[in-house]
């Protein structure tokens, strides 16, 4: 009889022990879908602002071939601040689709601050948690924030100013005209010199078509907020 009593006893110990492991059981389940909704928040904002960033650079190829032969130009692009004049906010929520995921109104997608030439991205998950044993957890959506920007990967050094050399002193006879000097094309302004010496670029203005990829002359990556 006893040992029934202490069986009988034990019992309910038992139960609750299980219990208490269902529900942590259930509470680290739910800690990880939460987890995991946030880093999938987190990867479509980092993919979302690399696209945008990625975009403004491709597309600054027109503008930066209209400017090729002007020196205060490439100087204030590669020595400077460059900054990018298209908006990429169209790719980031491309990209953030893509990774199940819209761009949160009303600012999305702006430009970076601190007068960056990149893209700071808000996005927010388009499914919603799901069944949770946190209250009020299920209906929730993650949300996650990413700034790319975009960054020159070269330095400008502009062409060395060539002195005139002085004349030999004789001047044409009498009834001879001076012999027109030829004409000679626009003198490059210079070279882009790159982080990998292979990559350097002497500016032929003859060539301008032959401008680098915009990936070897600007970077993109992700930076704070």
């Amino acid at each position: 009889m006893r040992i029934a009593r202490e069986s009988g006893q034990a019992a309910p110990i038992y139960i609750t022990m299980v219990a208490g492991l269902l529900f942590l059981a259930l509470a680290f389940f739910a800690v990880g879908q939460a987890g995991a909704t946030h880093n999938g928040a987190q990867s479509a904002a980092d993919a979302a602002a690399l696209a945008a960033a990625q975009e403004s650079r491709d597309q600054f190829r027109e503008d930066l071939l209209g400017g090729l032969l002007d020196p205060g130009f490439l100087d204030d692009i590669f020595n400077g601040n460059p900054l990018g004049t298209f908006d990429g906010c169209q790719a980031a929520g491309r990209f953030a689709d893509r990774n199940g995921a819209d761009l949160k109104p009303p600012n999305g997608c702006v430009w970076a601050s601190g007068g960056r030439w990149g893209f700071t991205v808000r996005v927010v998950t388009q499914k919603p948690m799901g069944e949770s044993i946190l209250p009020g957890a299920a209906d929730e959506k993650a949300e996650a924030s990413a700034t790319a920007v975009v960054e020159p990967r070269c330095s400008f050094e502009p062409a060395e100013e060539e002195s005139e050399s002085p004349g030999d002193g004789e001047s044409p006879e009498d009834g001879d005209e001076p012999e027109a000097p030829e004409e000679e094309g626009p003198a490059s302004p210079g070279e882009l010199v790159c982080d990998d010496s292979d990559s350097n670029w002497l500016i032929d203005p003859e060539n301008l078509d032959l401008l680098p990829d915009m990936a070897d002359l600007f970077s993109v990556r992700l930076a704070q907020d």
